[in-house]
Order: C-alpha cells, then structure tokens, then sequence
C-alpha cells in the first residue's frame, strides 16, 4: 500500500509540474493562422480538456490504490499511463497557443484521486462501472469541444479525436470487464461535478 501512495504521490507531482515523457506522437492537422479571439477560444477549450485528463488520470490512481484484484488494478495503472499521452498533448497545444494550464489542476488532481480510491472501496464492479460513466460523460463533452473549436483550428480537433477514441475504448473495456451500470442521479451528479470543473478552468 505504502508503495501505491508514493506511487500515487510521485505521478500527482509530476502532473502538476507538466513533467512527463517527451513524446512525438502528437496528433496533427492543416491549421491556418487563428485570430487572436480564436487563439483564445482554443486556449480555454484546451485547457479545459488538460484538467479533465488531470481529473481522469488521479481517478485511475485512487481506484487502483483500492482495487481488490490485482488484474483490476494492473489494468488502472496502464489506463492511467496511457491519460499521461493525453496530458502531453494537451499541454503541447497549451503552449503552442501561448497559454498555460489551469491552477486549479493540484485541487482537481486530489480530489479526483479521492473520488477515485473511495469508489475503488466500494468493489471492482463499482469502480469499473463508475470508469464507464465516467468516460461515457468525457466523450459526451470532447463532442462538444470539437465542435466548438474555431474551424481552422486543426491541431487541436485532431487530437481531441485521438482522445474520444481512447476514452471510448477505455469504457467500453471497463463494461466488458464486468462494471456495474450507474442509475441516473448519480450520473446527474457526476455532471454537476464536471459543470464546475469545466466552467473554472475554462478561464483560469
């Protein structure tokens, strides 16, 4: 367990920092040169996106701190490396557009790796299921930011599609696995978090 904090502890300081893997990988697209309004609109839509990989990796991390079996947690820590690409690019884009993430990343870090471990608490069929909304909602929300995005905006469309298709396969993973459907309000509930998440860090 002490291994998993530090674990945990060590992945939590490296996502704030933006101290991750050097990648090239990046997804890509024609851009055309964005005005300074549509630069901005980016921006803010991006860094929405980088908080919710935030708030998705320490969800993985928290639930494989209580996962039960041991093939359920292997299979959270490898979803979580995998968010780690997700942030890289998202925070490339950032810096591409001359802005920053938000500095509310540390309090959503924590209190997603809460959520997460306390879900994990509740049984592997729980936690699953709670992976399955939870990216059920995140594919419902890159639709709407690819569709938001300025049109030229290319580069950033392009990796929000790379995203959908892995968050997409990773819920789908999590109910092959056997996760557990979640009634309506709690659902609801999850979009009310995910409302105040987004609102925030669209600005700051």
């Amino acid at each position: 367990m002490i291994d998993h904090l530090i674990r945990v502890f060590d992945r939590g300081l490296r996502t704030v920092a933006g101290i991750h893997p050097v990648t090239d990988d990046i997804p890509d697209a024609p851009t055309t040169n964005l005005s300074d309004p549509e630069k901005r609109r980016s921006g803010s839509l991006m860094r929405v996106n980088h908080t919710g990989e935030v708030c998705a990796q320490a969800l993985y991390e928290g639930q494989a701190l209580t996962a039960r079996d041991a093939n359920v947690r292997s299979s959270l820590q490898q979803a979580a490396k995998e968010e780690v690409v997700h942030l890289v690019w998202c925070r490339k884009r950032l810096e591409e557009l001359d802005t920053h993430p938000s500095v509310l990343d540390p309090i959503f870090f924590a209190t997603s790796c809460a959520l997460g471990a306390l879900t994990g608490t509740l049984g592997d069929r729980v936690s699953l299921g709670f992976i399955a909304a939870t990216e059920d909602q995140v594919v419902e929300h890159l639709d709407r930011h690819i569709d938001q995005l300025p049109q030229g905006d290319g580069r950033s469309r392009a990796i929000l599609e790379r995203m959908r298709e892995d968050e997409l396969r990773h819920g789908t993973s999590a109910e092959k696995a056997g996760g557990l459907p979640f009634p309506m309000p709690i659902r609801r509930l999850m979009t009310s978090f995910s409302r105040i998440m987004t609102e925030t860090t669209y600005r700051i």
